[in-house]
């Protein structure tokens, strides 16, 4: 690694979402580029957010930790200005990178908003950032995936202490990828790890990891069971606490797919169902993304729980292929 206290700016890498519901069409245009699906799957999409209006909550949530960052980051000494740049829709990564060159920032430390390892949720981010870097003189180096960092599993234990039962179904879920996509990747090894060490916290054994959200061809196989196909087969009078895992604040995947789709389905079927929060701005989620910054800045001590110990700091080549 070069010098461990040369970085000099934080860059906080997130998937992005619209606000308006004239934004959506061209935000959604931005996320199926270069893929192979249908308009008229996409027009499907674009009618959850207009669900909420066209708005989604992930670009507040975002701010909000960048809010807690700043005095995080305060608290602990950690002198680095945040920017915020986005995959899909404003404020762009290009536009950030672009910001950050004239601000004088020559090397950033990035922190993507996703835990678990897979070409969607680790080696596209990379992509994006040395895309959108172009040829400006600006190194960016990803900090590690953080599946099992105590700061994010224990304040997912937190999240589901506050609403699990000892009676309760504990059902964690992630964003399904193709099957392809996860045998060239971590990401199910790592889901399930956190998985493990969540419900082991919990002290709750009655628990069981689901998929949602997939999007493609129904011929092309995707990680299941789909949390909707998982709550019909449980069927009527059970109680069950649904918790995003997969996700660190509301997308809309969690706010139409868990909180409406879902719970129609527990509606329909006689099922309890309350839904975990995510880790969003938990104060130990907050200091995790400190302790990851200062490994980088300072050689601190890497942390990890369970059995599989912490990821690399830098991708090997031949990571997370597509």
């Amino acid at each position: 690694m070069d010098d461990p206290k040369s970085y000099d700016a934080l860059l906080l890498v997130s998937f992005g979402g619209p606000e308006r519901r004239e934004d959506v069409i061209p935000f959604l245009e931005n996320v199926l580029r270069g893929r192979n699906v249908p308009r008229e799957r996409m027009l499907a999409v674009a009618e959850h957010y207009y669900h909420f209006d066209g708005k989604t909550p992930i670009n507040e949530q975002n701010r909000a930790l960048i809010s807690a960052l700043t005095n995080e980051f305060a608290a602990r000494g950690i002198r680095m200005p945040i920017y915020w740049g986005n995959r899909n829709w404003h404020p762009m990564l290009a536009d950030t990178l672009g910001k950050m060159s004239e601000d004088g920032v020559t090397r950033a430390l990035a922190f993507v908003t996703s835990a678990f390892s897979s070409y969607s949720g680790c080696r596209q981010y990379r992509e994006n950032i040395e895309l959108a870097r172009g040829s400006q003189d600006i190194q960016i180096d990803k900090l590690r995936v953080f599946y099992n960092h105590p700061g994010f599993i224990e304040a997912m234990v937190e999240r589901c202490r506050e609403v699990l039962k000892t009676s309760a179904h504990l059902i964690f879920t992630a964003h399904s990828i193709p099957f392809s996509m996860a045998q060239t990747s971590c990401y199910q090894a790592q889901l399930e790890e956190a998985c493990r060490l969540v419900a082991g916290q919990l002290g709750h054994s009655n628990w069981r990891l689901v998929y949602q959200s997939r999007s493609g061809s129904p011929a092309q196989p995707w990680l299941g069971p789909d949390i909707g196909d998982y709550l019909k087969e449980l069927g009527a009078g059970r109680e069950v606490v649904i918790a995003p895992i997969g996700f660190l604040s509301d997308h809309m995947e969690v706010i139409y797919d868990l909180d409406t789709e879902a719970r129609q389905i527990c509606d329909s079927l006689g099922i309890k169902m309350v839904r975990a929060a995510t880790v969003g701005v938990h104060p130990k989620f907050v200091a995790m993304i400190g302790d990851l910054v200062l490994e980088r800045i300072e050689g601190g001590p890497r942390l990890a729980l369970g059995e599989l110990g912490p990821s690399h700091d830098v991708c090997p080549a031949d990571c997370c292929p597509r």
